[in-house]
């Protein structure tokens, strides 16, 4: 029986290689016939996109061309083309297209090819490099009409047309090869240059179809003209660097007042115009020092002190670099936001509703810390829970909780926690007071379940939004306002606390003829019962980590980057530079 199975799988091993190799020949044989014909239609006129007609030795370089690539690359499963394989991309799309070219005929580009180019050479006002669209070699060809050159032109054409498409409307895809994990949002798995290239050659117009690309929601789009503004000061100059020296108050004497005034000026922070050449902090300067500091997230205080004299000398390529840098981030995240929807920036600190284009409501909000980052995603709210219970989750349980009990047994008990046997439904109640928390393991801690009683000393205060994720991670109350004056707000494990729950709650609940106003949700936290409200509509939430943004008032704000996210994505976004 051993011999029998052995000759078995063999057989079956053997099997299955030759059905490999069959399936290799055949695809070899595929490109060999699509070149044979290719060859014998050069006797006949060849049609092109736009109608267009190619003569005999460019149909020739493009077979030519073409045939030079790895035919292996053709044996991938499925024969889906990568974008990010110049090699497998093109032998791949242009095999299925029947080895002719896409853009240009044997007289040079056509009508697409040049508004491609056009769209590539502007890639900067996406906040893209038009170098990783390799402008330079299709200008440097533009004008050749020897076969070859037309080929290489092609080819050239519809390998980075994919790449601008996929970058600008789902995110560079560099970034997700350099760092799968650190930038796992961006890029799209399931793009299909294929079907990019059809889509590109079908519209009826293609310019119009490709600047509908980018988002167009009023946060990408007010980042792209802030970028456009930023520019335009690094052409003038930028600005002065401020000397250190003393923190300035008002009111006092100090030389740099005059080059202070100078570079509120040229970022349109002063608000009054002021004489330039006094050293005394006058009292007509602080509205314009406060609205300098409130771009930036500083302390609205009017006091030059080192913070803000920092901030008045980041440089301008650093403020583009910022701004380019969050471009990128929005391009990878949803770009339909939704006619009503609820925007957290972690890295301002704040949550806004939006409907129909207008902000509803803007309030503080407190975020992870930094070993309990919160993370980037959107979602909806299912269901809105008034005067909820918490559920300590296992590591908070294990890590915080047991150590406080060892030194005090009546831990739980004072903050009206309740201890049960297990996470299981038919799970017992346990009296936390009567336990020896020295002989509990941090194993056995994470297998209790632990329950905080809805009250006002619940950690979750009166309201929780739960947005289904695979974070676990939800808006809600706090017992601790105070924290919402602070200027610099990541106190949380993860979860965002909002600081106007009702008001929040509002705007998910209320629409015309819902019935839903201040005095019913007000009541119902009185009330201290438990009550779970499901939306008649779902609302989205975006969760974003945004360190510059325009806000309501068309100031362009820049905040500090408690992550560190910045730093290791402008590293790959502009590996050339020195990233500060």
């Amino acid at each position: 029986m051993k011999i029998d199975s052995i000759i078995h799988h063999d057989f079956f091993r053997c099997l299955n290689v030759f059905h490999t190799l069959w399936d290799h020949f055949k695809y070899c044989l595929g490109i060999f016939l699509t070149v044979f014909f290719a060859s014998m239609f050069l006797f006949l006129p060849w049609q092109v996109c736009a109608n267009e007609t190619t003569l005999d030795p460019l149909a020739s370089a493009m077979a030519e061309y073409l045939e030079c690539y790895p035919l292996e690359l053709l044996t991938l499963k499925d024969q889906l083309p990568s974008a990010a394989s110049q090699n497998l991309c093109l032998a791949t799309i242009y095999h299925k297209k029947g080895l002719v070219p896409l853009w240009v005929t044997s007289r040079g580009p056509g009508a697409r090819a040049a508004i491609i180019l056009d769209v590539l050479g502007k890639a900067h006002e996406e906040g893209l490099n038009p170098d990783d669209y390799e402008v330079a070699q299709i200008r440097g060809l533009w004008r050749s009409l020897e076969p070859s050159s037309l080929a290489r032109l092609d080819t050239l054409i519809t390998f980075n047309l994919i790449k601008y498409i996929h970058d600008v409307s789902r995110g560079q895809i560099k970034l997700r090869h350099m760092d799968p994990i650190l930038f796992a949002e961006a890029g799209d798995v399931d793009f299909d240059p294929l079907a990019t290239v059809d889509e590109s050659l079908g519209v009826v117009d293609l310019a119009v179809h490709l600047a509908s690309l980018p988002p167009a929601h009023r946060h990408y789009t007010d980042l792209k003209k802030a970028l456009r503004f930023y520019r335009i000061l690094a052409t003038r100059g930028g600005w002065e660097k401020i000397p250190t020296g003393k923190t300035i108050r008002p009111g006092d004497v100090d030389h740099r007042i005059p080059a202070i005034i100078k570079r509120l000026a040229v970022t349109k922070d002063l608000e009054l115009p002021l004489d330039g050449d006094k050293d005394v902090y006058v009292p007509e300067l602080i509205p314009s020092v406060k609205k300098f500091q409130t771009r930036h997230g500083l302390k609205t205080d009017g006091v030059v002190g080192p913070n803000t004299l920092k901030a008045l000398n980041i440089p301008v390529h650093r403020a583009i670099r910022k701004i380019m840098i969050n471009m990128a981030r929005w391009r990878w995240q949803e770009h339909a936001l939704g006619e009503k929807y609820i925007l957290v920036n972690i890295a301002g600190f704040d949550l806004a509703g939006f409907e129909r284009g207008e902000m509803k409501i803007h309030f503080p909000v407190i975020v992870g810390k930094l070993q309990h980052q919160t993370p980037v995603f959107s979602d909806k709210v299912m269901y809105i829970d008034f005067n909820p219970y918490w559920n300590i989750t296992p590591s908070i349980a294990r890590n915080e909780e047991l150590p406080a009990l060892r030194k005090d047994p009546t831990h739980l008990m004072k903050r009206h926690i309740r201890l049960f046997s297990s996470w299981k439904a038919n799970a017992v109640e346990l009296d936390s007071t009567t336990m020896d928390w020295h002989a509990i393991s941090p194993g056995k801690m994470a297998g209790f379940k632990l329950r905080q009683d809805p009250g006002p000393w619940n950690a979750l205060g009166k309201v929780k939004f739960i947005f289904p994720n695979k974070y676990d991670v939800y808006m809600h109350d706090t017992p601790t306002q105070h924290l919402f004056n602070r200027n610099k707000r990541n106190f949380s494990h993860g979860c965002i606390r909002v600081s106007d729950p009702p008001g929040l709650a509002l705007f998910i609940l209320s629409h015309e003829n819902s019935g839903w106003d201040r005095e019913k949700i007000d009541a119902i936290l009185k009330s201290r019962k438990r009550k779970v409200v499901r939306p008649d509509a779902l609302i989205p939430v975006h969760i974003t980590y945004q360190t510059a943004w325009v806000d309501k008032d068309k100031l362009v704000c820049f905040n500090r980057d408690i992550y560190g996210r910045d730093r290791k994505l402008g590293r790959a976004l502009f590996p050339e530079d020195v990233v500060d």
